[in-house]
């Protein structure tokens, strides 16, 4: 919960710290309709990756999808999203908490000198896997419309360089490149 300085009034509200295809407002807005762009925001010692519940493909992507995963001395930037407690329980269903293929987790989470508590969701017994070519095709929209899904006027959140050659250096252990991704 969050308490208003102005008034001292309690709002039920939380804050949810985004990655991946939750960062395209329309698409987020569906389920989650009270959820409204709070600012941009830096995980510290976190790093984003692609990967599948179990092994499992998603049904819906049918591929790889985004996680985080502890990773010391990285970083990575998402968005906060203020949230009504009332989508708490869409968001907990988007994320597939009651199959516990998600775990909701609390951060600390930085942004112009502020540090925020924020809810986001770490995938359980993650198996890495490329991002499906429905997942890259959804997630690359961020990239390629103007203005951004996110509203956000003067942030840039990745270039689509750095996108591809994330996606890239994600999964060259693996002997995985983006052609055989997007077959």
């Amino acid at each position: 919960m969050v308490r208003s300085m102005d008034d001292n009034i309690e709002i039920h509200t939380f804050l949810y710290f985004a990655y991946g295809s939750n960062l395209l407002k329309g698409r987020f807005q569906l389920k989650n309709p009270s959820a409204s762009i709070h600012c941009v925001a830096r995980l510290k010692d976190y790093k984003l990756i692609f990967g599948n519940y179990k092994g499992l493909a998603s049904d819906r992507w049918h591929g790889g999808v985004a996680t985080i995963e502890n990773s010391p001395g990285d970083e990575m930037w998402g968005v906060v999203w203020r949230m009504n407690v009332a989508d708490l329980k869409s968001l907990d269903s988007q994320e597939n908490v009651r199959l516990r293929a998600y775990s909701p987790v609390e951060v600390n989470v930085k942004t112009q000198g502020q540090e925020l508590i924020c809810r986001t969701y770490i995938m359980n017994s993650c198996v890495y896997a490329p991002p499906s070519p429905q997942y890259l095709k959804e997630t690359q929209l961020l990239l390629h419309s103007s203005p951004p899904p996110l509203s956000l006027s003067h942030t840039v959140l990745i270039s689509q360089s750095s996108y591809i050659s994330f996606i890239q250096n994600t999964f060259k252990n693996m002997d995985l490149t983006l052609n055989s991704v997007r077959r």
